[in-house]
């Protein structure tokens, strides 16, 4: 078994030589990265700058289950986005449960199922 190294191969074979280009192992064929400098600007807002923040999902929800008439689950679903599956859960779980609101369901005239918020009464 020999070994054959860029130097005895060039030896050897001369007609390839003159058509393969020649490997020179002393240099390397990549450069080392120069060290950059990068300085950041940074800015404090205060709060007076930042605008208002839009209002999020939940509070779109609790909104609109707060009005007199409530909100069917469509209704809610072309307001967030969601599906009908995604609503209900929030209802159930976040509505009721994280919020501890007490979630009244009525069906209406029209055959359409309502949710609102029932405000709690103060005894007094």
């Amino acid at each position: 078994m020999s070994i054959f190294n860029n130097t005895t191969m060039k030896a050897d074979n001369a007609e390839a030589a003159d058509t393969a280009p020649s490997v020179d192992d002393s240099t390397p064929t990549r450069k080392p990265r120069e060290k950059s400098v990068v300085t950041v600007a940074v800015t404090v807002k205060k709060a007076k700058d930042e605008a208002p923040a839009a209002p999020t999902k939940t509070d779109i929800v609790l909104k609109k289950l707060k009005s007199a008439k409530g909100a069917t689950i469509q209704t809610l679903m072309d307001a967030t986005g969601w599906q009908a599956h995604s609503v209900r859960g929030f209802l159930s779980g976040t509505v009721k449960k994280k919020l501890g609101h007490e979630l009244l369901s009525d069906t209406g005239k029209d055959g359409q199922r309502r949710y609102r918020i029932v405000e709690a009464k103060t005894a007094g």
